[in-house]
């Protein structure tokens, strides 16, 4: 295939770590960028509309509609597993909290690649280059009159807006008093290297709209001459050529656009930006994987990478269901003409109120059991309860208390089943499938029933509907784990960063992939380990530092 033309750098896949590379890269005006995405632009107005996620998961217009294989640790059940397709990538669709995990997720890979660029204290500095955030506006912390505190830790006048959420709820007060009552510290900041407490998420949003990637990175840049983005340009593989050292080069991609196939060529680097998904399949389709894998599906080898499309991790919720009396939740609210009218209008006036909500506004951060060194189980509490995701609303009063281990043991794959682009992968996370996770499961709904036992929740009469307390065995509980888990859409880890002495590693510690020069991959598939909490944020930072190392060898 003739090459058409040639850039200097050409990102695939416009999502979370896409769109601030393309603004970065673009930065320096010798330089020419392309930036492809798959899907469409990001003029859905479901989009925008906090409450939205509803209609974009499961819908293909900003939805790649991937399902996991039938999964033995959810007793034979699969997942809808939703990645965003569309300008701004799954932070378009996803939950819109702003949590960048634990300073020692970030101490643990840069022991596990032996380079301290990845250390907390390293890291720290790319988590603040791109954010802004609500309480430094004035200058100073509005909830202490002084900024020392938060301005050490964060930053401000970034592309990236961090804001409190427009709306409380009675029952979610009541659960932060019950979570201190057992234990668990409150918080004002989850973002500090240490989130163990609980209280109220931030949230990625502009005065009561979700705050994408696209809006917050490609916006104000689009007029740049030196930066071109496509839509509905779906990449089928990367264009492979014998480089100077005798080495495999990475020379462009071909791609289908406009019903047409084209090849765009690349003088500095390919950056694949596709996610945990879309960045080890297109790697597998183009020769670079484990070779008895591709072999048996008729694609030539170029690299034998084992690790490729392995190591996949994912955070697996389990939501207890709690029916409630005397309390306002949405499941009540929802349920009727009138209050429904009544949500409409408050967002329409004021922005606030239960459009403008996340898919779960309270957040703790908690040891499973006392011999934990840290915390260990994130819980995302909802004032409402359905039987799955994009299920309606039980019409009676309820909550809902996700807990999910943040350090799985369970490890996972993503493997083509052909050599079509066309054909998604098969994504199996394998999720309760080491011992260490089964017992997890079990000790945090122990720990659920604990914290909704305290007195603070004792006036609205919580009872447990989901997995229901008669069953109280560790077998019993890991069984109905496995029947009322979720994804919580966190999947990272299939294209890891590592040492090179660990054959499992897919990129080095400066995300290039190992024995092909001109390519790299940045997106949340480079983490060896999944961090603990959610995993927009931290893959943001990679692509902060990963646009520093990328101008930084372009000097060299």
């Amino acid at each position: 295939m003739v090459i058409r033309e040639v850039v200097d750098y050409i990102v695939v896949g416009a999502g979370t770590a896409g769109c601030l590379l393309a603004n970065r890269l673009s930065d320096d005006p010798s330089k020419r960028v392309l930036l492809l995405e798959a899907g469409r632009g990001d003029n859905y107005p479901w989009i925008h509309i906090p409450v939205g996620y509803l209609y974009c998961i499961g819908n293909p217009r900003t939805d790649w509609l991937f399902e996991t294989e039938p999964d033995a640790g959810l007793n034979g059940r699969s997942l809808r597993y939703p990645r965003g397709k569309t300008l701004g990538g799954s932070s378009s669709i996803n939950g819109m909290i702003y949590m960048r995990g634990q300073a020692r997720d970030y101490d643990d890979w840069a022991r596990r690649t032996g380079d301290d660029e990845w250390s907390w204290a390293r890291c720290l500095p790319d988590f603040m280059a791109h954010e802004d955030h609500y309480r430094l506006d004035n200058g100073a912390d509005p909830a202490t009159g002084s900024n020392s505190r938060f301005s050490d830790v964060h930053g401000h006048g970034g592309e990236w807006r961090i804001e409190k959420q427009r709306l409380r709820w009675d029952i979610l007060d009541a659960f932060v008093e019950a979570a201190a009552q057992a234990g668990v510290p409150r918080t004002d900041d989850f973002n500090g290297g240490d989130n163990e407490g609980v209280g109220y998420f931030e949230v990625n949003q502009k005065a009561g709209w979700r705050w994408n990637t696209s809006k917050a990175f490609l916006r104000p840049v689009r007029k740049r001459n030196n930066l071109t983005v496509w839509t509905q340009a779906q990449v089928s593989r990367l264009l492979l050529e014998v480089g100077p050292q005798g080495r495999p080069r990475c020379a462009g991609v071909a791609l289908r656009r406009d019903g047409r196939e084209v090849s765009i060529g690349a003088r500095c680097e390919v950056i694949l930006s596709g996610g945990a998904i879309g960045s080890p399949h297109l790697l597998q389709l183009s020769g670079i994987g484990s070779a008895s894998l591709l072999k048996q599906h008729d694609v030539d080898v170029v690299v034998d990478l084992p690790g490729v499309g392995e190591n996949l991790q994912d955070h697996l919720q389990i939501r207890a269901v709690y029916k409630v009396s005397g309390a306002r939740t949405l499941n009540v609210l929802a349920n009727s003409l009138i209050g429904k009218a009544a949500i409409g209008i408050e967002y329409a006036l004021k922005r606030t109120g239960p459009m403008s909500m996340s898919p779960s506004q309270l957040g703790a951060f908690t040891r499973s059991d006392d011999s934990q060194p840290h915390a260990n189980l994130e819980y995302h509490v909802q004032p409402l309860s359905l039987d799955a995701f994009g299920k309606p609303l039980h019409a009676f009063p309820a909550f809902t208390a996700s807990v999910c281990n943040l350090n799985p043991t369970s490890r996972g794959h993503v493997r083509i089943r052909s050599p079509k682009i066309s054909e998604a992968p098969a994504i199996s996370p394998r999720y309760l499938s080491s011992p260490e996770d089964r017992h997890i499961a079990a000790e945090s709904l122990r720990q659920v029933r604990h914290i909704v036992s305290q007195p603070a929740l004792a006036r609205y009469r919580p009872e447990e509907w989901k997995p229901g307390a008669a069953f109280q065995s560790e077998e019993e509980l890991v069984r109905l784990a496995g029947d009322i888990a979720s994804t919580i859409f966190h999947p990272v880890g299939t294209a890891k960063m590592g040492s090179d002495d660990d054959r499992q590693s897919v990129v080095d510690s400066r995300l290039r992939v190992w024995g092909v020069d001109g390519l790299r991959v940045v997106d949340a598939s480079i983490m060896p380990a999944i961090t603990s909490g959610n995993t927009n944020a931290p893959t943001l930072m990679i692509a902060e530092k990963a646009a520093r190392l990328i101008r930084q060898d372009s000097r060299a």
